[in-house]
């Protein structure tokens, strides 16, 4: 009797399966159905747009290749920005056996960190320097920095 029921199983497992088999090609097959075919041909329009339709050639601009400017475009002697690298502020602490320390713009208020590498002369807690800034680990960092 166990012989029957295991072959009973066995081949309700197989109809399973291929029920499964069949409803999953017909899922297929609607998919396949039911997707639209696109744009077959596409055209940019005078906006970069791509459409269905071509363009109007009334609208097409034509573009000198000489007047193309590749990089940065030069600048003129009147918009050239003047900027100093170079800033002043007040070594607000300054720890000489660990070498580092911490100083303060005077233009915007800000605190930036000093590492004895960076410091050009001798400095010490209230002094005002000069200094220029580096992009470091954990921020900007003062480096060249002289008494003034």
């Amino acid at each position: 009797m166990a012989k029957s029921q295991q072959t009973y199983n066995k081949k309700e497992k197989e109809k399973a399966k291929l029920k499964k088999r069949e409803e999953k090609q017909k899922k297929r097959d609607a998919r396949k159905a039911e997707k639209s075919p696109g744009i077959e041909f596409a055209y940019v329009d005078h906006n970069g747009n791509l459409t269905d339709t071509p363009p109007d050639p009334s609208l097409k601009v034509e573009v000198d290749p000489e007047e193309i400017v590749l990089g940065v475009p030069p600048q003129e002697e009147g918009d050239k920005e003047v900027f100093d690298p170079v800033r002043k502020g007040k070594v607000s602490f300054y720890d000489l056996s660990k070498g580092f320390g911490f100083i303060v713009d005077n233009e915007n208020n800000e605190k930036y960190f000093t590492h004895v590498s960076g410091i050009i002369d001798e400095i010490a807690e209230n002094d005002n320097v000069s200094f220029e800034l580096e992009k470091g680990q954990r921020g900007m960092n003062a480096v060249k920095v002289q008494k003034v």
